[in-house]
């Protein structure tokens, strides 16, 4: 039997076994573990113990509670129903405006969380609601929280792009830069769509009413700005000094994750109750993520040991004989497959190692830092449109489980095509424009020699 055969078989494996519904982790974990104990013996024991010490290890992991923390303080102390409500004062009196400002929300959550999942939490449960309420179109609305939650993981601080970082072993910085072009490039897509559609069709987003708009005092409307710029003190507080190299990814976490705390003290917001409920949350989620990625990089040594790189290199560029946009466009498409079945962080785990040497051989006519960096980029949206891509699209039953009950589940599967339309089409600019995504990070750091 060869090896290739077996990856094969490992790979096909897992999908099965995803659909019976057992947990992520449990399925990758345990086709791993048990194909390097039929491969190699009791020697293959070594490869799972080997993964959960090199997770030990990655120091730079213990970030990943703090940004989580930050989410739901954000959530549990209400201060994102205070951003709502600016957004709501200031865009109503625009066609479609509820909808924009839940937009520019869904931004700043993610600007302090770094996951999709918050952001859609909160616009299910915040914003879906209100806008119902003022009959706005479901499905609309619908797919626009789950676009705008899927910019989590493209805004820094990003989860996904800092474990891209450690395996592509680039700087996290370069990365966190790159994705704010693009991620305002696609919320931009999503504000011009309301836009249009609630100007063509003004019942499907109404603006606030002359009424409402005069019980709305021009003090109430600063006095809610102000909710804006707690996001902008905690994202700056902890993106500033780690940009320039002030402060380590680990130590601006936990400055973001403290500063944060300390707003929702100073304002009276932390009780026992929601203290207590931000460390189940977060401790739950955190554990969730280690479990996966342990899980992944048993896997992800059983494929490396079966030389699965050389494989792909081999089918990409020999069998099938592509060029090198082929071949980066085959991997996006691969990501899009994987993502109906698999989270973000394990398909990372798992397939990164082999696509990332493979796309540093590709004469794409960029630097060897900047393809690395551009890439990382393009995963991450791609991974944001696998997430609402039928059947099995992550965010698609999230958004069910938290929708009320009149927004059903052909509504949310309805919702989704416009928005994955315009996805797809910004994720094509920056595959033909890399500068949209390395602008930034050339500015702040300078241009690689």
């Amino acid at each position: 039997m060869g090896y290739n055969f077996v990856a094969l078989f490992m790979f096909g494996s897992m999908m099965v076994l995803f659909l019976t519904g057992q947990r992520v982790f449990a399925v990758i974990g345990f086709v791993g573990a048990l194909a390097s104990l039929l491969l190699w013996g009791t020697g293959g024991s070594d490869m799972p113990f080997g993964a959960a010490i090199k997770l030990m290890n990655w120091y730079q992991i213990a970030c990943l509670p703090a940004f989580v923390w930050m989410g739901y303080i954000m959530s549990e102390t209400k201060m994102a129903d205070e951003l709502y409500r600016m957004f709501h004062v200031w865009f109503g009196p625009v066609p479609g405006g509820l909808a924009i400002g839940t937009v520019f929300l869904m931004i700043m959550i993610a600007a302090m969380n770094g996951l999709s999942v918050a952001g859609l939490a909160i616009g299910a449960t915040i914003a879906l609601p209100e806008m119902l309420r003022r009959n706005y179109d479901k499905v609309m609305i619908t797919g626009i929280i789950q676009g705008g939650a899927s910019l989590g993981i493209l805004v820094p601080p990003s989860v996904v792009l800092v474990l891209y970082a450690m395996i592509a072993r680039q700087p996290v910085g370069n990365l966190w830069l790159a994705g704010v072009m693009p991620g305002l490039l696609m919320a931009g897509a999503f504000i011009l769509y309301v836009l249009i559609r609630s100007t063509i069709n003004p019942r499907m987003g109404p603006p606030l009413s002359p009424e409402e708009r005069a019980e709305i005092t021009w003090g109430e409307k600063f006095r809610l700005l102000g909710a804006g710029f707690l996001p902008v003190i905690i994202f700056g507080g902890m993106i500033i000094p780690f940009i320039y190299g002030w402060a380590s990814l680990v130590e601006a976490s936990i400055i973001g994750a403290l500063i944060s705390t300390l707003v929702a003290l100073v304002r009276g917001r932390i009780n026992a109750r929601v203290f207590e409920t931000c460390m189940v949350q977060t401790l739950g989620v955190s554990c969730m993520f280690m479990w996966i990625l342990m899980a992944a990089l048993a896997f992800g040594a059983v494929f490396d040991g079966l030389q699965a790189v050389r494989a792909i290199e081999g089918l990409f560029l020999n069998q099938l004989n592509l060029g090198p946009w082929g071949v980066l466009i085959m991997m996006q498409v691969s990501f899009l497959i994987m993502g109906m079945f698999l989270d973000d962080t394990a398909m990372l785990i798992i397939v990164a190692p082999l696509y990332i040497p493979l796309v540093t051989k590709l004469d794409l006519g960029l630097a060897p830092t900047d393809v690395l960096i551009w890439y990382g980029v393009l995963y991450t949206m791609t991974c944001q449109i696998a997430y609402m891509t039928p059947p099995f699209g992550y965010n698609l039953f999230l958004m069910r489980a938290m929708a009320p009950k009149d927004v059903t589940l052909t509504d949310i599967y309805r919702s989704i095509f416009p928005i994955v339309t315009l996805m797809v089409i910004t994720l094509i600019v920056v595959m033909v424009w890399p500068d949209i995504a390395l602008w930034l990070p050339h500015q702040v750091y300078g241009y690689p020699s």
